[in-house]
């Protein structure tokens, strides 16, 4: 399989980036970002862009993919909502809307959060926003499209693009583990390869429905 990849500078990003390059149904990966992902490998190559609005201009680049996994992204936290709908919705939709254009059979995943508003209604700015997002891109005619929901979340050993209390999640995983809902970086780059290739019964997957997947 062909893989798009955006995020790889970031902890989800990363993390499904590094299984992609190990597992060995993924025959290249295009990793696609504003900044280089500190990354070398045969199957790697990387495209930077600095704004996801102007993506159209390297739609030759985007031809012949199997699948995109949008694991770009931003906390919401100190953002206004016009500035986290822009980032979260507006260039995501117009990233989709590209790659329909230039490979329409492709399998389009998004990387959501738990929690999210699929009703676009509630109080909580970003998981309405998130809601927005994913109910926007199920209406996107791809082969397939599926929004995934991990909420915590376990680096992978090899990871370096960590921020904040994320720097100490592995070593907290394991207590934080007995109180939240969980999965390692590697069962969710597991589950959406294993998606692209065979499928999943569900276009929203929550945490079970990861773990489900990584293992099926």
């Amino acid at each position: 399989m062909k893989i798009i990849l955006t995020g790889a500078t970031g902890m989800v990003g990363e993390g499904v980036l590094l299984e992609c390059l190990r597992d060995p149904r993924i025959t290249s990966v295009l990793s696609i970002s504003r900044k280089p992902s500190g990354k070398s490998d045969p199957k790697l190559t990387e495209l930077l862009v600095d704004d996801f609005m102007d993506i159209g201009n390297y739609k030759d680049r985007l031809r012949g993919y199997d699948a995109c996994f949008y694991c770009a992204g931003i906390s919401s936290v100190g953002m206004t909502e016009e500035a986290y709908l822009h980032i979260t919705y507006t260039l995501t939709v117009r990233f989709a809307e590209v790659l329909l254009e230039t490979s329409p059979q492709l399998v389009f995943i998004f990387v959501s959060g738990g929690h999210t508003d699929s009703t676009e209604k509630g109080k909580v700015m970003w998981a309405r926003v998130k809601g927005k997002t994913e109910n926007a891109l199920g209406r996107i005619p791809f082969k397939a499209q599926y929004s995934f929901r991990p909420a915590l979340m376990k680096p992978d050993k090899e990871q370096v693009h960590l921020k904040g209390y994320n720097k100490y999640l592995r070593l907290l995983y394991p207590i934080m583990r007995l109180f939240l809902p969980g999965c390692t970086m590697a069962e969710i780059g597991h589950a959406m390869i294993n998606t692209v290739q065979k499928g999943y019964s569900k276009r929203v997957l929550e945490v079970k429905d990861i773990k489900q997947a990584a293992h099926e």
